[in-house]
């Protein structure tokens, strides 16, 4: 993240959310994903999954133009946008150029996968080696600037003529390195073959922790074949899915410093300054506080949306409150986990922003839901999550005013 401490605008979240019976992300072996952690083994999502689940609900949010696409099949992202600029095109021709254009422009292998072809079916497409992370309007810029190198004619040698020339080759390039998309500018990039195109993450997101200590389940489950008769007896299929309950503690943080160099100021006539930032925070809080992964909700429907979200506003460093959890929190008298793991933050917050001086700076929100989340009342400005959402906007557009 970004090391100016005077000007630093850094977005904490955290989140608790409960989570019935379900394996939304899982390992290897199908099991629900799992740590240690204070010595007992807890429920974990990986930040991998939660963020893939952040970018989808992007999709709800944020208009197509500015949303990326990460895919091995880049060529052909590119290739439809150049046939539609040259309907004159036939496939196989907009894939050609399409390829060229990205070689040059990212330094990648991109290459046709060498696989065994049935007679009839047309040749693979190029592909590249690795997953390539484009947004909508960086194809359409290379998509116009391919059209224009073929000089209309689809010839690759006239494009390959066009991009010997140094200046084209660096416009190639450059326009890889700008316009990224809010996916982009939130979550990074990696190219391998051009570490200069590479873009630095603006969030951090945490693997989920349940609060307390977790065992996996199994269900043994069978299905009968409809078409079987009363003579017949037996199953048609059996199998055993693995599952665990937990309440989750997740946690992001936002460089909103980074995330405004990675978009840009937004200095279009009709838009004020900062506004791709603003726009792309308000996805992000919305979109990481709502989603949830997908993995076997159809066999077990856990649709919750979490029972407390604190926001702080930081002007020196993230903080995570994970440790108020090492201690694994146990049921209350009348079960449940939620109650004691509010008291617990209610008592840990204060404590360590009084100890390390960082309590009078903050701007907290707090939305919370039920009786066991009024513990947290105390944390901050009590809000809704539209509330939310747009007071953080707010907080970080005056943060965003040249001379603020």
């Amino acid at each position: 993240m970004t090391q100016n401490h005077d000007t630093r605008t850094i977005l904490d979240v955290h989140i608790l959310q409960t989570v019935p019976p379900s394996n939304i992300n899982r390992d290897d072996t199908g099991s629900p994903k799992t740590a240690v952690y204070g010595g007992v083994r807890r429920s974990r999502v990986s930040s991998q999954a939660w963020k893939r689940a952040t970018r989808k609900k992007f999709e709800e949010l944020l208009d197509p133009s500015e949303l990326g696409v990460r895919t091995k099949k880049v060529a052909e992202a590119l290739a439809d946008r150049v046939a539609a600029l040259d309907p004159s095109l036939d496939r196989n021709t907009a894939l050609e150029l399409a390829a060229e254009t990205l070689r040059t422009a990212t330094g990648s292998k991109i290459e046709a996968p060498k696989r065994k072809v049935k007679d009839g079916e047309p040749e693979p497409a190029p592909e590249s080696s690795y997953l390539m992370f484009l947004s909508a309007q960086q194809l359409d810029s290379l998509a116009e600037l391919t059209v224009k190198g073929a000089e209309d004619k689809g010839d690759i040698k006239v494009l390959k003529e066009f991009f010997k020339d140094k200046e084209n080759k660096a416009r190639a390039r450059q326009l890889v390195d700008s316009r990224h998309s809010v996916d982009i500018a939130l979550f990074g990039r990696m190219v391998a073959d051009a570490t200069d195109l590479n873009v630095e993450a603006a969030t951090q997101v945490a693997h989920a922790l349940s609060v307390h200590a977790v065992d996996n389940e199994s269900d043994y489950y069978t299905a009968v074949d409809d078409r079987n008769t009363d003579a017949e007896s037996g199953a048609g299929m059996i199998g055993v899915v693995d599952f665990n309950s937990a309440t989750l503690y997740r946690y992001a943080a936002l460089d909103v410093n980074r995330l405004h160099t990675n978009l840009g100021a937004g200095l279009k006539e009709d838009e004020p300054f900062g506004a791709p930032t603003r726009r792309a925070v308000e996805a992000f809080l919305e979109g990481f506080i709502t989603s949830l992964p997908t993995g076997k909700v159809n066999t077990f429907g856990n649709h919750t949306l979490p029972t407390a979200v604190i926001v702080k506003l930081r002007t020196k460093r993230p903080i995570s409150f994970v440790a108020a959890f090492e201690r694994a929190v146990t049921q209350g008298a009348e079960g449940g986990f939620v109650r004691e793991a509010c008291t617990r933050l209610a008592r840990y917050v204060p404590d360590l922003e009084k100890a390390y001086g960082v309590a009078d700076a903050d701007r907290t929100w707090v939305v919370r839901v039920g009786e066991d989340a009024e513990p947290l009342a105390g944390l901050g400005q009590e809000t809704d999550i539209a509330g939310l959402v747009s007071s953080v906007s707010a907080a970080v557009a005056d943060r965003l005013e040249p001379g603020a």
